[in-house]
């Protein structure tokens, strides 16, 4: 009589799975997804208000900013009496650059802080990014004022090669100084998101896209009209930097992630 078969002990069989653990996997899914947008710093559903209000409030900032800076530089030229301003041309100078640069900043970073307000300290962010402006654009108004003095100071006619590294050279100390910047806002962003050290570097890409963008209006200048081209090339370049400058913070923005410990703001910040 032939043995009988035992079944293969290591046989695998397919197990059943409840609803119950099927619906238990479905929700922990979800959470999980739901955790992840939550700790965005600008919700997914926010984020294209988001991008178009920072961009258009930064453009806003910066035309209107430019206009009242240029009104408070001819209020003192025209309140200070010219026997004050050629005893101190020096302090005068100064003061005169200070006070546009000053009333600049805190009107860019206002109108910024309008839109970020509602995921971070606005207050906040307008100090940080008024003082940052105005130690990055003193920064490289210095550098590029030296080596425009050292060129000046040679006596020598410059070589088309000599001309070009010190363009290089100029250039490459305006994009530097945007770190100055971007540390500033990155003093605030750390207290709300995390893993925000790369904002430091941030304003510097714009200041390169800013850069790349007057070099590309250099190229093409001599197809613009004569008549109109100093007017065109000044608001072509205006209108490109104001928008390189909202829409760059605006894309890092939403890429950054909030801190695990906000909770939120408070609506009087």
């Amino acid at each position: 009589m032939p043995n009988a078969q035992c079944p293969i002990p290591n046989a695998q069989f397919p197990i059943p799975h409840s609803p119950d653990m099927q619906t238990h996997n479905s929700d922990f899914t979800l959470t999980s997804n739901d955790s992840q947008r939550q700790m965005l710093l600008i919700p997914r559903s926010q984020r294209r208000s988001f991008f178009i209000q920072f961009s258009i409030l930064t453009l806003l900032g910066w035309v209107v900013g430019g206009i009242a800076s240029i009104a408070l530089e001819k209020t003192i030229v025209e309140t200070i009496p010219p026997s004050i301003f050629q005893q101190h041309l020096t302090w005068y100078s100064l003061g005169k650059s200070f006070s546009s640069n000053l009333i600049f900043a805190l009107i860019f970073g206002a109108d910024q802080a309008i839109v970020v307000r509602r995921y971070v300290s606005g207050w906040l962010w307008l100090l940080a990014t008024s003082f940052g402006w105005l130690i990055a654009n003193s920064v490289s108004t210095a550098w590029i004022s030296y080596i425009s003095a050292i060129a000046a100071s040679s006596n020598l006619t410059l070589s088309a090669n000599q001309t070009v590294i010190l363009g290089i050279l100029s250039t490459f100390l305006y994009i530097f100084s945007g770190i100055w910047l971007g540390f500033c806002q990155f003093m605030v962003l750390r207290r709300y998101t995390k893993d925000a050290w790369w904002w430091t570097f941030l304003p510097s890409v714009s200041f390169f896209f800013i850069s790349i963008s007057i070099w590309l209006l250099s190229v093409v200048q001599d197809f613009i009209p004569e008549a109109n081209r100093t007017q065109i090339l000044y608001l072509s370049g205006q209108g490109l930097t104001a928008v390189i400058l909202g829409v760059v913070p605006a894309i890092g923005l939403c890429r950054l992630k909030k801190s695990r410990h906000t909770n939120g703001i408070s609506s009087s910040s």
